[in-house]
């Protein structure tokens, strides 16, 4: 009998926890406006107020006419693509609710590697002909963000 009843306790709890988490992260993800990172829109990026100055520099760049903000942060391919936006989004939300925030925000190393493989894939032909004079960054060699930050986002 106590066994029964002590099984019915986890079952209860492992229900009120998984209940918990699912009413949370399903509530996080309506106020976050998560189904609008699912898309390709660059106003999604301007959900959160820490956007702002990127979204408007992205406005008046020379990039808006050729690239949104998935063109140049995240990597080729779905599963990849959607994999770093959920891992973005799950950082950056923590972050956020935990205060643990740069401000202004600061690209990480991972993401700084994915625009700037960005820069060379769509720029191929410039780049090919850089990269055969200097090493690629991911040599130690030359950066174009380094040179071109202005390019995606008016600083």
């Amino acid at each position: 009998m106590t066994a029964r009843l002590t099984g019915n306790l986890k079952g209860m709890l492992l229900g009120t926890g998984l209940g918990l988490v699912i009413g949370i992260g399903g509530f996080t993800f309506v106020y976050a406006r998560g189904a609008s990172y699912l898309v390709n829109d660059p106003n999604a990026c301007a959900n959160c107020h820490i956007m702002t100055e990127q979204f408007d520099g992205w406005t008046k760049s020379s990039h808006r006419q050729a690239a949104t903000c998935n063109d140049c942060h995240t990597p080729e391919g779905a599963f990849a693509k959607y994999f770093n936006k959920a891992s973005n989004g799950f950082w950056h939300s923590y972050a956020f609710t935990t205060g643990r925030f740069n401000y202004p925000i600061r690209i990480k190393p991972h993401n700084y590697q994915i625009t700037e493989d960005a820069c060379r894939r769509c720029h191929q032909e410039l780049t090919a002909t850089i990269e055969a004079v200097h090493r690629p960054i991911s040599e130690g060699g030359m950066s174009c963000i380094k040179c071109h930050r202005n390019a995606g986002h008016m600083h």
